[in-house]
């Protein structure tokens, strides 16, 4: 079975939800990948010996993480807007029912930032294992990894949640999707 795909006519980027269990794993392993790299770059920028910098590395990466995450799940609200009405009302029944903060939202700097606040206490030992000359930039830089790590982790779980969700109720109610051209 292929992807769900829904398309405007207005030039927005399409609309491509995983249609089975396969296709919601290969997503998340594309994800995971993702959220390696960046954990990198934010273990890199955490090894930078000038005060915030780590910081703000961190909530402009978990913004841009957050959002390609939603967006190659479908779950961006420009996305969501495209959808059949059904369709639309069964996402937004998953999105209330498992509370998730990030999924089916615009990533503002304000939501990242709450983000980062969520692994509070690593950030907190980051800062202050920065205060041990070399061996405490190491402890910083895994910190900075494992917090990053983590929170793109729970948000891929998170969308394949909402994903399996959505498959599992358009399938009972015998679903097909069609076209959409706004």
């Amino acid at each position: 079975m292929a992807f769900l795909s829904y398309r405007s006519a207005a030039g927005v980027e399409p609309v491509v939800l995983p249609s089975n269990r396969g296709q919601i794993e290969a997503v998340a392993r594309r994800c995971r990948r993702l959220v390696a790299g960046r954990a990198l770059v934010s273990a890199g920028a955490a090894l930078v010996p000038v005060p915030g910098v780590d910081i703000a590395t961190d909530v402009g990466l978990l913004r841009d993480l957050i959002a390609r995450i939603n967006r190659d799940f479908g779950l961006t609200p420009e996305q969501i807007d495209l959808l059949e009405p059904r369709a639309k009302e069964v996402l937004y029944q998953a999105l209330l029912g498992f509370g998730t903060a990030l999924a089916g939202k615009a990533i503002t700097r304000a939501l990242a930032l709450r983000a980062v606040q969520s692994v509070g206490k690593q950030a907190t030992a980051r800062q202050a294992a920065r205060l041990i000359p070399v061996a405490g930039q190491a402890v910083s830089a895994a910190i900075s990894f494992g917090a990053i790590a983590y929170v793109g982790e729970r948000h891929i779980r998170d969308c394949m949640r909402i994903a399996e969700y959505m498959l599992d109720s358009l399938q009972r109610a015998d679903w097909q999707p069609a076209e959409v051209v706004r």
